[in-house]
């Protein structure tokens, strides 16, 4: 149970002394507010008295705390029962409330895992996303590319199936994979249950990090084999060991311990923080991933203060491992139950030596990124005469067949890079079928309302997918709402639909425009585009498909699940349904002439 209290709020100063005389020891999660009731900061403490009286009396603070300070007119607490509902209240209320003076890293919830399915031959496979109780799980990995490097080692030593369930199910004879040595086709009873289950086990204590136990074993049976003269199961161990080992050789650091941990380095540069985690498993490197804050902050932030926002953040989503080497010391205690400490031997401090490595380098590739796509602004700013440069793009898009299924589409690009959170769909509905103004104008109209009553931001330039019709249904639609100052452009497709033959109709001026096929801001806006038609495509199959899965009989009123299920068992399906009589319908069971009549009537008014 939590509690809550807050300091008066006033015009005046805040006083911390008098606000600090009532406060508990207690832990729980505090909260600075300006004098506008915005929350500036979130923040744990083990004791709130103490870890708030720390901001107010303790000297040498940051230059952005020391900001932050001169701004707080209020500090409002919530009591909790342990350090650990704390931490989880703070983070909720960081990711919810986005506060000016957090350290705010992306709620990354994509590491990918290696599978192992809950079927009788378990199926090895990628995967991202929710857990099945029946299936076991190895990671998180830092990318892709390990879980597939490791997927495919273990394909080659183990043969375990890749397959998709409904591909085994219906095999009547092994595919290429068994071919080529890397399956062992348990679809076809090539190889014994019993046999895969212990492929299967050393696969997974392999996977745990456990790899000179899998050789051990893989050497017993090996040489057992070997006596028993079958001698090529023992070639075949044989090769399974020495795939194993000339992995193992190829790491570019190596630990004999077999231990688990996690290399955080963190690198400052031109005010901007990266943390760099770097994951070792079972004593293997298996490569590391750079981690931004979603915001920055108005003044240099402490190295020491991100590795334990990110910490904090990071290892309430994923499992600690035993051991976070870090290279700084930290400002705060971040509430992970592992040993946080410095290297303690030339391994550790490669390991970390090579982490930082990647944190400069990712900041660098990051600077790059971003002045390659402020280029490109620039230049598209330039071409279509626009004041400013447009940081943010939004582009919409209509897709459907023949009238069917109408979606459209609102992707966004901020800075010169899509914004996936940010992308929306709209279900057309009440207009004719195949009617694309009057889709694009219930699109926008739907999209912009927000804007105009202060609910989203507004975008710099908004592209329309589409030619002169089009984009002038959009400039009305724009120009009712009263954002008729935002910029627009038409992209009508070229002739033969071939890409960069496109004529872009720009508001304000009298005249197409034609951009040559290399120019850089023509680049951007097709991709734009594109990613606009893609997320609309997808969108209008989806309900298309919804739509023409779902049985007339839905839709009648008054027939429930039980009603439907009776009428298509009795009449051996839907076509039958179709082709009976009112008569027929009143034979089948719960049926009433009225009902039979509502059925008829329906199923044969369209």
């Amino acid at each position: 149970m939590c509690s809550g209290i807050s300091a008066p709020n006033s015009a005046e100063a805040f006083d911390a002394k008098e606000f600090l005389a009532t406060l508990t020891e207690s832990p729980g999660v505090y909260r600075m507010l300006d004098a506008a009731d915005r929350v500036l900061y979130v923040g744990k403490a083990k004791n709130l008295k103490k870890r708030v009286s720390s901001y107010f009396q303790k000297t040498g603070q940051s230059p952005r705390i020391i900001l932050m300070l001169q701004q707080v007119a209020n500090v409002e607490t919530t009591a909790t029962r342990s350090e650990a509902e704390a931490l989880i209240l703070e983070n909720t209320l960081i990711k919810k409330l986005a506060p000016k003076y957090n350290i705010l890293f992306r709620d990354d919830k994509s590491y990918p895992y290696i599978c192992l399915s809950g079927h009788e031959f378990p199926r090895l496979a990628f995967h991202r996303g929710t857990f099945d109780r029946k299936s076991l799980y190895f990671g998180p990995f830092p990318s892709g590319l390990a879980v597939r490097e490791s997927i495919h080692l273990l394909q080659k030593t183990f043969l375990l199936r890749t397959c998709e369930d409904a591909v085994f199910a219906h095999r009547s004879r092994p595919c290429l994979m068994h071919q080529i040595k890397r399956c062992k086709a348990p679809c076809v009873g090539l190889v014994s249950q019993e046999e895969y289950a212990h492929d299967l086990r050393l696969a997974a204590l392999f996977l745990r990090g456990r790899q000179s136990e899998v050789i051990d074993g893989l050497t017993e049976r090996m040489q057992a084999a070997a006596e028993g003269l079958r001698f090529e199961e023992a070639a075949a161990l044989r090769d399974q060991i020495r795939s194993l080992q000339a992995v193992l050789h190829r790491q570019y650091v190596s630990s004999t311990g077999e231990e688990n941990a996690d290399i955080l380095a963190i690198v400052v540069a031109r005010g901007e923080p990266c943390v760099n985690l770097a994951m070792v498993r079972g004593g293997l490197h298996l490569g590391d991933r750079a981690c931004f804050p979603a915001q920055s902050a108005e003044a240099d932030i402490e190295p020491g203060e991100a590795l334990v926002a990110f910490m904090s953040q990071h290892y309430l989503d994923h499992p600690p491992p035993k051991r976070i080497i870090v290279g700084v010391a930290l400002t705060d205690d971040p509430g992970v139950k592992s040993v946080i400490a410095t290297p303690k031997n030339e391994m550790e401090r490669a390991w970390l030596t090579m982490a930082e490595k990647n944190a400069w380098l990712a900041i660098e590739s990051r600077r790059q990124s971003r002045l390659r796509a402020g280029g490109r602004l620039v230049v598209l700013q330039e071409a279509l005469g626009l004041p400013e440069s447009p940081r943010r793009i939004e582009c919409f898009d209509i897709s459907h067949t023949m009238g069917e299924g109408t979606v459209a589409s609102c992707v966004v690009c901020v800075d010169g890079a899509m914004k996936k959170s940010e992308y929306r769909r709209f279900n057309i509905a009440g207009i004719a079928p195949g009617d694309d103004y009057a889709a694009m104008r219930q699109a926008l109209t739907r999209r912009y309302e927000k804007v105009a009553t202060g609910e989203s931001a507004a975008p710099d330039l908004i592209l329309i997918d589409g030619g002169k019709g089009q984009h002038r249904v959009a400039r009305e639609v724009i120009a009712e709402i009263g954002l008729d100052h935002l910029a627009s452009v038409g992209v009508a497709k070229g002739e033969e639909r071939k890409a960069g033959l496109e004529t872009l109709f720009v508001h304000g001026r009298a005249e197409p425009l034609q951009l040559a096929p290399d120019h850089t801001g023509f680049h951007l806006i097709q991709e734009i585009r594109d990613e606009a038609h893609r997320f609309a495509i997808a969108g209008h199959r989806a309900r298309r498909a919804k739509a023409r899965g779902r049985s007339k009989l839905e839709d009648v009123p008054g027939i429930g699940p039980a009603k439907r299920r009776s009428l298509l068992a009795h009449f051996g399906g839907l076509d039958g349904v179709m082709a009976a009589t009112v008569e027929d319908l009143r034979r089948a069971d719960g049926i009433s002439r009225k009902m039979a009549q509502t059925i008829y009537d329906h199923l044969h008014s369209r």
